[in-house]
């Protein structure tokens, strides 16, 4: 037995030392004796005693030495699996479905389980999945909190087969891929929390604008004027201070504001009260005063920060005011717009506007005017207006119009075939990227999120785009206009168009048919004048009734047929009330119905005339896509249910189309949202 155990290695050649240091003393005494006989005699018996002794030693102290290596040996695993018992560090290891097969005390401790715990991972930790354990990987890592603590959880790969080679005991074949998971946990409470700390010192930037200065100023009498603004002032630099933070007055209305990111959190947290608060300021002022904010932060600077600002404040007005935007690099969040944006009484911006797309119009040789996907018709409306003034500048002009709806075919009818009217007045997608050039501008009526465009493509191949639009903006705008005009407290994009109309030349003529296609959009976006409707509406249509509208004929253009007219009937009966004030009906036409959608949008509007409701929303089934329309008067922003929908739309006019889901799943989700939002109380 003892004969089989033997050294190899390092500790080989520490045994063999001494065999070696006997042949070199013999090679020594060769030549010593070669020069003294009796040197080399003495030194002949000095060797030979030496191998003696070394013999001596290793025959009788190698086998103790072997006993010991091999003791050592044995307790050397003992020592590792205890200090891995015993390690500070909680570790476990899973087998390949994430069931605890071993443990250590650390981990124990930290999950309050015994020894023989052999549940999933799972159960212990939500976070780690199965899908989150390495498979394909030989590593992965993730973030989890557990019972207030910060963990960064690495998980390892361990083959078997690597495991068993040197086994005695296990062998598995070539295909074998078995493994087993290690599990480690590095505990960063203390280093987030300072992080965090970090991170919530850190700057950000805001500015903030009364919307309505000017008008509420207007309300009160001159002699109380400063103490209005005196009051609103307070009443923003006392909150503002309440967080910690600066407000500059930088302008008559506008503020620059300078606070820490765990202020804005604070704010986030209170959906930034300060846009209600602002409204309580009142000294006899009939227009109560509103504001919006546009805060920027995280940014790698605080230039950038600014710059998040400046497009969150843009954002924010642009939406209709009377709310606040937090742009992050990655992320914009919304708060607040649950007032409609006050109307201006000067045209001053329209005839600045109307100058400047007459010049941008005049530099180029064709126009190009593109409404949204499935055009309605203010969209088409807008689009008509736009063909006269590049008419009358003596440009070529083209609308481009993929598809028409019977909604929209009596207002085509009027153009088409016409020997006033070119036959290329109206084309598609094809022929205006054909027609894209250099020398041609785009103008996009009606929309200004690029992608549901009648032709997205247009955007790229143009580099001169005029946007007009009284959609309020969302996160995706199109970018790089030459000209940009929207203008949410418009009634409609026709009104708008007719504004821009009466400033780009004197004396402009514009024919009956063309008059009532603007009419029409505006009849139609105000539901005959009673939703969203200011002054400057009646007066864009009374110019529009001197141009040569006929309020009969473009009544008798929309009027429904029977199967029509019944299918929206069915919709409003079926209706449900939901939480006393939320109608939600769906819209199941048959197949007479031409225009399901416009049914759906008209059900809709029936709706907010039963007493009690603040919103209506309808959904209908068309062309494998859940179309859904929504309606308010003045208590709810549908804007922003719709938008966390994927829509859009205005304050009181919203709607999106839902891919991949059934009528009763997009019912159920839109539920879900008016809880939650009710619950946070963003409506």
């Amino acid at each position: 037995m003892k004969n089989r155990v033997k050294t190899k290695g390092s500790f080989r050649t520490l045994f063999s030392i001494g065999l070696y240091l006997g042949i070199l003393m013999i090679l020594v005494n060769v030549g010593v004796w070669s020069v003294n006989n009796r040197a080399g005699m003495l030194m002949a018996c000095f060797t030979a005693f030496y191998m003696l002794v070394m013999g001596i030693m290793v025959f009788y102290n190698k086998p103790v030495v072997m006993n010991e290596l091999v003791s050592f040996a044995t307790e050397y695993g003992q020592i590792q699996r205890k200090l891995l018992r015993e390690l500070e560090l909680p570790y476990v290891l899973l087998d390949e479905d994430g069931r605890v097969m071993w443990t250590n005390k650390a981990f124990e401790q930290l999950v309050h389980k015994g020894k023989g715990y052999n549940k999933s991972i799972t159960s212990i930790f939500p976070e780690i999945t199965k899908d989150k354990l390495p498979g394909e990987l030989d590593d992965t890592s993730l973030q989890i909190n557990y019972s207030e603590r910060d963990f960064q959880v690495r998980c390892r790969k361990i083959p078997l087969k690597d495991m068993a080679k040197n086994s005695d005991i296990l062998q598995f074949g070539e295909d074998y891929n078995g493994y087993l998971i290690a599990v480690y946990f590095f505990e960063e409470t203390a280093l987030r929390l300072a992080l965090r700390e970090n991170d919530d010192q850190s700057l950000a930037v805001a500015l903030l604008y009364l919307d309505n200065y000017d008008e509420a100023l207007e309300s009160v009498e001159e002699v109380r004027r400063s103490l209005l603004t005196a009051l609103i002032d307070r009443k923003i630099n006392k909150y503002i201070a309440s967080l910690d933070g600066i407000a500059k007055k930088i302008e008559k209305d506008k503020y620059l504001i300078v606070l820490r990111k765990k202020s804005v959190t604070a704010l986030k947290e209170n959906r930034f009260d300060i846009l209600e608060e602002v409204k309580t300021v009142n000294i006899g002022n009939e227009m109560a005063v509103t504001i919006s904010i546009g805060v920027g932060l995280d940014g790698l600077t605080y230039s950038q920060n600014y710059e998040f600002a400046r497009t969150a404040i843009d954002l924010a007005l642009g939406r209709g005011g009377d709310q606040a935007v937090v742009k992050q690099a990655d992320e914009i969040t919304y708060f607040g717009g649950k007032s409609q944006q006050v109307e201006k009484n000067t045209r001053v911006k329209a005839r600045v506007k109307a100058h400047a797309l007459r010049e941008i119009i005049a530099a180029k040789d064709r126009v190009i005017i593109m409404g949204h996907r499935n055009a309605d018709i203010d969209s088409f409306g807008a689009a008509v207006g736009i063909y006269r003034i590049a008419r009358t500048l003596d440009r070529k002009a083209h609308i481009v119009l993929n598809d028409v709806s019977t909604s929209l075919q009596p207002l085509c009818d009027i153009f088409l075939g016409q020997e006033d009217y070119e036959e290329d007045m109206i084309i598609n997608s094809e022929q205006a990227m054909d027609l894209a050039g250099g020398g041609s501008v785009l103008v996009v009526v009606d929309v200004n999120k690029p992608s549901i465009t009648e032709c997205p493509e247009l955007l790229k191949m143009c580099k001169s785009i005029v946007v007009l639009d009284h959609h309020r903006q969302g996160t995706e705008t199109i970018e790089n206009a030459t000209l940009s005009y929207v203008e949410a407290y418009a009634s409609s994009s026709c009104e708008m168009v007719t504004e821009i109309l009466q400033y780009i030349s004197d004396g402009i003529k514009i024919k009956s048919g063309e008059a009532d296609c603007l009419y029409a959009g505006m009849v139609i976006d105000t539901n005959n004048f009673m939703t969203k409707t200011g002054v400057r509406t009646f007066e864009a249509a009374a110019y529009l009734r001197r141009a040569g509208a006929d309020v009969t004929r473009v009544r008798k253009l929309f009027r429904d047929d029977i199967a029509e007219y019944k299918a929206k009937a069915d919709s409003v009966r079926q209706a449900e009330v939901y939480r006393g004030n939320y109608a939600i009906s769906r819209c199941e036409p048959g197949a007479e119905v031409h225009s399901p959608t416009v049914v759906g949008a008209q059900a809709a509007n029936e709706l907010l005339n039963i007493k009690g409701i603040k919103a209506s929303f309808v959904f209908t089934e068309y062309q494998e896509m859940i179309y859904v329309s929504a309606r308010s008067i003045d208590e709810v922003n549908v804007q922003v249910i719709m938008e966390k929908l994927g829509g859009g739309g205005h304050m009181n006019v919203a709607a999106v189309q839902l891919e991949g889901i059934s009528v009763d799943g997009a019912i159920g989700k839109l539920k879900e949202l008016l809880d939650k939002m009710i619950e946070e109380g963003e409506i």
